[in-house]
């Protein structure tokens, strides 16, 4: 990471091996003291091997979280790792909670988790970006497996990119499926994994799958994350391609992940703005 290492690292833990692997990559580059505030039937329990300290909490307790961090002395903290989105409708909320969620006049990822890093820097807590020592993890543009895309493929991943950047850029998604010039389906609410089951119900085998951050993203939170969960609905779609955004995705476990995308014959390709590109 660019500047100093910080001595001690907060880490709001959602689901996934992002938080995990997070917290691995900080020790290796030198943080001495980990804390984590892990949400009961959300976070993976092996965030408590890797982090010095967990505080669990339900989902929904903002004032339990913002005691935690009080208590805990931590001044700098990353989120990582995703929250469902439609527990929004559906956990039992705080006060705390509630009166951040009345005053937003529109909810979504940027309103909702920019709001939770204002509450943390009332308590002295600075929400440092989500990429924070998972630099090596977000690919340079290039072919990232053994497949190259098609002509057709390559023409619905400009078309992907086009749509995906205009859609997150209103708060709608960040992922879009194409198939042969036709738009599948584009990320809503119900995030990355229903939107590519949707599209596989819709449009069957061979979609093209684009993952983008928006323009102007707060790289504090929901930066796009790719891993081996994303593959599993690729599969069972039986996608022909994903294509992620070069250097503003985190592409987790990337070994591992090359590996299963080349056994399923999925192009794995990191593009840009201009087009996809080989290595």
């Amino acid at each position: 990471m660019e500047g100093p290492i910080p001595e001690s690292l907060g880490i709001i833990a959602g689901r996934g091996a992002y938080p995990r692997l997070l917290a691995e990559a900080a020790r290796r580059e030198g943080v001495r003291r980990i804390f984590a505030v892990a949400f009961r039937w959300e976070t993976d329990p092996a965030i408590g091997r890797a982090a010095d300290e967990v505080a669990w909490i339900r989902l929904g307790q903002l004032g339990a979280m913002l005691d935690a961090f009080r208590r805990s002395g931590i001044r700098q903290a990353v989120m990582a790792g995703q929250i469902k989105p439609t527990h929004l409708f559906s956990l039992a909320m705080d006060r705390a909670l509630r009166e951040l969620l009345a005053r937003l006049p529109e909810r979504n990822a940027h309103t909702i988790f920019g709001a939770v890093g204002e509450e943390l820097k009332r308590v002295g807590v600075e929400l440092l970006p989500a990429h924070l020592f998972m630099e090596s993890a977000m690919p340079e543009p290039g072919l990232l497996g053994r497949r190259p895309p098609t002509d057709g493929e390559r023409a619905d991943i400009e078309l992907g990119l086009k749509v995906a950047k205009l859609t997150s850029g209103l708060e709608v998604g960040q992922t879009v499926v194409i198939k042969n010039g036709t738009i599948l389906s584009v990320e809503a609410f119900e995030g990355t994994d229903a939107a590519i089951l949707r599209a596989g119900r819709l449009g069957g085998p061979g979609a093209v799958v684009v993952k983008v951050a928006k323009r102007g993203h707060d790289m504090r939170f929901d930066i796009p994350v790719v891993g081996m969960h994303t593959l599993r609905s690729l599969r069972k779609i039986r996608a022909a391609v994903l294509a992620v955004e070069a250097r503003r995705t985190i592409l987790l476990e990337r070994e591992k992940v090359i590996g299963e995308a080349d056994r399923m014959g999925l192009c794995l390709t990191a593009v840009t703005m201009g087009g996809p590109r080989e290595a």
